[in-house]
């Protein structure tokens, strides 16, 4: 009934756990970014199809794995660092039979993991994110922090993802982080520069839509580091979250901070490029004398 895609790339910490986690290994699917650890000889031992593709953005990325030669019509797609928590898997068992023609998709909550604990107020919580699709009903845009596209309805599960992301060390964090800011400022330096911001988004009645439009507006206030703190730390209540709760409300401190900083550098780089076409634009359009 279920087939499985996990996106890797030096996964060989989490991808044990993550295929273990899952009931339905009949039809496991892993594209790989060119792992040079042992991820793609455990996947394959844990028997699952391993496809290689090398990585350019995490769009593309899911739309090709998306489209792999899947078995069944539905698809769960799982990062390497989630597992699937017994309440969950019987609660997907539960929903897809009945689930109607329209419904194109399920979205899942998930629950953070710091130091053995669950970040239920300092992460945010509760975000929603896409993990269960028909096939061939959907499709991803944005190059990170991704858009999905459905031919149809979503629908939401109850039970909950449970989310690894400090599984491979605080050092590995930092340089995912880092990585992760020079594409998302790339990224927003070209939105921010064509895409209007949308207030009545703020209130749509879909959290997706709600997120990335809240994203828009904050990313044009000042200070939005600080913000991002107070925000997580004591609107939401992050320090009842006790040490976990200030590291992570620190590090999402630290994460804002680099994507604000090379926002402004890919703005700067930007904005005379724009100009210098722009210009061009009207040279051409001057009627020669």
């Amino acid at each position: 009934m279920i087939s499985v895609l996990i996106l890797t790339l030096d996964e060989e910490v989490n991808i044990a756990g993550c295929i273990e986690s899952i009931p339905w290994r009949e039809d496991v699917h892993v594209l790989d970014s060119g792992s040079t650890d042992e991820t793609v000889e455990i996947a394959q031992q844990l028997g699952a199809k391993v496809t290689t593709r090398p990585f350019d953005t995490y769009a593309k990325q899911r739309n090709f794995g998306l489209a792999l030669p899947f078995a069944h019509p539905w698809i769960l797609m799982i990062d390497a660092d989630e597992r699937l928590s017994p309440e969950l898997v019987g609660e997907i068992a539960e929903r897809l039979p009945s689930a109607s023609h329209d419904t194109a998709g399920f979205r899942v909550r998930r629950k953070d993991m710091l130091m053995g604990q669950w970040l239920k107020r300092s992460s945010g919580y509760p975000t929603w994110f896409p993990r269960l699709f028909r096939k061939g009903r959907v499709s991803v845009k944005r190059d990170i922090n991704e858009e999905y596209d459905l031919d149809g309805a979503y629908e939401e599960l109850d039970m909950h993802l449970v989310h690894l992301p400090f599984n491979k060390g605080m050092a590995w964090w930092f340089e995912r982080h880092n990585r992760y800011s020079s594409m998302e400022a790339q990224t927003l330096a070209g939105e921010l520069n064509s895409r209007p911001l949308r207030l009545f988004g703020l209130f749509s009645s879909d959290p997706l839509v709600r997120r990335a439009n809240l994203k828009q507006l904050a990313y044009r206030m000042p200070a939005r580091p600080a913000l991002v703190f107070v925000y997580l730390y004591f609107i939401r209540l992050g320090f009842l979250d006790g040490m976990p709760g200030l590291t992570y409300a620190s590090l999402r401190f630290c994460y804002e901070t680099m994507i604000s900083t090379k926002l402004l550098e890919a703005r700067a780089t930007l904005e005379p490029l724009a100009q210098t076409a722009s210009s061009s634009s009207a040279d051409v359009r001057q009627p020669k004398g």
